[in-house]
């Protein structure tokens, strides 16, 4: 009696997978750009930590974790950050590439979140130093990595990578540099139904050649 309560507990998690596979449909979930952007990052997020939709997509969808658990041990999950949005833009670009160079992201990224879109009380470059200071980072160790060719070459990588895919909001997910989801056509059922098709959607358009 166990072993077919497990025979149809897999049969039903089946079902469930392929109904999830067979709604989505180019056009809709995702599309296909019009010009492919070579030598782009498998997996790549455009976000901004002024943008609500971003904060949402971490502080409550939880995506880049729920993302991460489910990639091929092959494919790394890339998060750029954006000039456009708000008068920091630009800062908090180069902020977050110093945050990539100390492998900080996960722990700054919702301090950043909170402290801008929740407190308002990031209004200066050294608003932003503090923030990392506060956060574990040495003062000098901040000032080193703002200051290296390393995080330079972060800034500009991001800022070319928002111009080649023509980018125009976000959050933004490109795979394979030819493939858009379309965060707003998925099933916003519950959060749970939401992450469960943005991951189903992620994998198969990475396998997708």
């Amino acid at each position: 009696m166990k072993k077919l309560h497990l025979i149809l507990i897999v049969i039903s998690l089946t079902f469930s997978c392929k109904s999830i596979s067979s709604e989505i449909i180019e056009g809709k979930q995702y599309i296909l750009l019009n010009k492919p952007i070579h030598n782009a990052p498998k997996l790549l997020e455009f976000f901004s930590f002024y943008c609500p939709h971003c904060y949402q997509f971490e502080q409550i969808y939880h995506i880049s974790n729920n993302v991460k658990k489910t990639l091929p041990k092959n494919v790394n999950f890339y998060k750029y950050h954006v000039n456009f949005l708000g008068n920091l833009g630009k800062q908090l670009t180069h902020a977050w590439a110093v945050a990539i160079v100390l492998g900080i992201e996960n722990k700054i990224s919702p301090i950043l979140f909170i402290a801008i879109q929740k407190q308002q009380s990031i209004h200066t470059i050294e608003d932003i130093r503090t923030i990392f200071i506060k956060s574990g980072v040495n003062a000098e160790e901040f000032d080193t990595a703002w200051d290296s060719i390393l995080v330079k070459s972060l800034v500009s990588d991001q800022e070319q990578a928002a111009i080649n895919f023509h980018l125009r909001g976000v959050p933004s997910i490109f795979i394979n540099g030819k493939y858009m989801i379309k965060n707003d056509k998925l099933d916003i059922s519950s959060v749970n139904a939401y992450t469960q098709q943005f991951c189903e959607l992620l994998n198969l358009l990475i396998n997708k050649t």
